[in-house]
């Protein structure tokens, strides 16, 4: 199984949010993963970070922000130059999706969770 390094955006230590499920569920299936949200914290081993930190090598980015707070995440996610960004339900957005394909950066509409669970992360 190929490992895809993953940044889970809206990164958060509430266990009954869908961004904590998932970076527990990236760990878990032996995906590297770098977290950033509004608050420090830690989960599954990963700590969270609240700035735009510098990464490399990101292959995926997944989005857990409403499209209003994504704009102040616009410039440093195609800067990461990720293969794709995942838009998980409630992200959906327009706007970052025309961005991202202007920079070719695959966008996806879909529940990282999902993608997961059924082997088509």
């Amino acid at each position: 199984m190929r490992t895809k390094k993953t940044l889970v955006l809206g990164a958060t230590t509430k266990p009954e949010r869908y961004a904590f499920i998932a970076i527990n569920k990236l760990v878990e299936k032996e995906h590297p993963v770098v977290a950033i949200g509004q608050n420090e914290g830690e989960v599954a081993g990963v700590k969270i970070q609240t700035k735009q930190i510098p990464l490399k090598n990101i292959d995926t980015v997944t989005l857990y922000l409403n499209p209003i707070r994504q704009r102040d995440y616009y410039n440093y996610i195609i800067g990461l130059k990720p293969k794709r960004v995942i838009f998980n339900p409630g992200t959906e957005n327009p706007e970052f999706y025309q961005l991202l394909k202007a920079n070719n950066i695959k966008s996806e509409v879909a529940c990282t969770l999902v993608l997961l669970s059924t082997n088509q992360f």
